[in-house]
C-alpha cells in the first residue's frame, strides 16, 4: 500500500474510531487545538489538574503533551498524566513549544523526555535540534531557523531526526517549509502547505493536536505522525487557495484551515499530497 493510501486509510479510522486525545495544551491555542481535533472526527478533552488527570487519561486513546505556556502545576500534570499513560500503553505526543528560549523551557521539556516514554516528538528546527543537543537560536516560541531543502542545512536536519529518533526510540517530526518525520529507519518528506501559515499562531500545536488524533486511531505511529502533519499542511494549502485575496487574510485562513480538516478526504489526500520517502 502506498504512503498516501495509508494516511487515506488512517484518517477513515479516525472518523470511525472518534478517539478521545487529552490534550494539556497552551492557552494560546487550547479553542484551536480542541476543534481541529473534532474536524479531524477525534473527541478533545483539555484537562491538566493534577488532581483528575490520572482518571482522565484513563478513557484517553492518545494524550499530547504542548509546553506552549509553560507553569510548574501543568509540568507536575504533564509528568504524572505521561506516566500515566505509559501504564495503560496509551500513545504520547510531545510539542517542546520554545524549547531553546529559556533554560526552565529547555529543561522541563528534558524532564518530560526523561521521565515519560514518548510515540512522537513534533517540534521546529530550533527545538528539535536543542532538544537532541546542538546549540541554537530559538526566538520566543518561533524558530530561528528555518529549512531550506536546497541547502547543506536540509541534509543536516534529517540526520539529526534520524539519529535523535534512534536514540528515544520515537518518531521525530521536523515541521517547516519542508517537514521531515522519522522513525530512525525509514524517513519522509512531506512538500504540501503554504507560506502564509506561519502568520497564524498555533498552526503547529493543531498539527500536533491532529498527530495526537490520529495516534489514538491507528498503530503504525509513523504513518500517524506523518497523517497529522500531511492533514495539517493540505488544509493551509487549500484554505489559503479558499481566500478570496482583496478583502480576506489571516483571521479567515485560521477558520477555513479547520473548514479544510473537516472536509479533508480519500481524493485529495491521494491527488494533492507530496511526500517523498528516502
Amino acid at each position: 500500500m502506498k504512503i498516501n493510501e495509508k494516511i487515506s486509510e488512517a484518517l477513515d479510522n479516525v472518523r470511525k474510531k472518534t478517539p478521545l486525545v487529552h490534550h494539556i495544551t497552551n492557552y494560546v491555542t487550547v479553542n484551536d487545538c480542541a476543534n481541529i481535533t473534532l474536524a479531524l472526527g477525534g473527541s478533545p478533552v483539555m484537562a491538566d489538574d493534577i488532581n483528575e488527570v490520572r482518571d482522565m487519561i484513563a478513557f484517553a486513546s492518545a494524550f499530547v503533551i504542548n509546553i506552549g505556556t509553560l507553569n510548574s502545576r501543568t509540568v507536575e500534570s504533564m509528568l504524572e498524566g505521561g506516566k500515566r499513560a505509559n501504564e495503560l500503553n496509551i500513545p504520547v505526543i510531545l510539542d517542546p513549544v520554545g524549547a531553546g528560549a529559556t533554560p526552565y523551557r529547555t529543561e522541563a521539556a528534558k524532564k518530560i523526555m526523561e521521565q515519560v516514554k514518548l510515540s512522537v516528538i513534533r517540534g521546529n528546527l530550533s527545538e528539535i535540534k536543542t532538544l537532541y543537543g546542538i546549540e541554537t537560536q530559538t526566538k520566543g516560541v518561533d524558530s530561528g531557523e528555518l529549512i531550506d531543502e536546497s541547502a547543506d542545512e536540509f541534509t543536516t536536519a534529517k540526520k539529526v531526526a534520524r539519529d535523535f529518533a534512534k536514540k528515544i526510540n520515537a518518531v521525530v517530526a521536523i515541521t517547516g517549509a519542508v517537514d521531515i518525520i522519522t522513525d530512525g529507519s525509514k524517513l519522509y518528506t512531506a512538500h504540501n502547505g503554504h507560506k502564509i501559515m506561519s502568520k497564524i499562531t498555533g498552526t503547529g500545536c493543531m498539527c500536533t493536536s491532529l498527530i495526537g488524533s490520529f495516534l489514538g486511531a491507528v498503530e503504525d505511529k509513523l504513518v500517524a505522525a506523518l497523517a497529522g502533519i500531511v492533514s495539517m499542511s493540505l488544509a493551509g494549502e487549500i484554505a489559503y487557495e479558499n481566500l478570496e485575496k482583496n478583502n480576506e487574510g489571516t483571521g479567515t485562513l485560521r477558520t477555513r484551515i479547520i473548514d479544510a480538516v473537516y472536509n479533508l478526504d480519500e481524493k485529495t489526500i491521494l491527488e494533492r499530497g507530496k511526500i517523498n520517502e528516502e
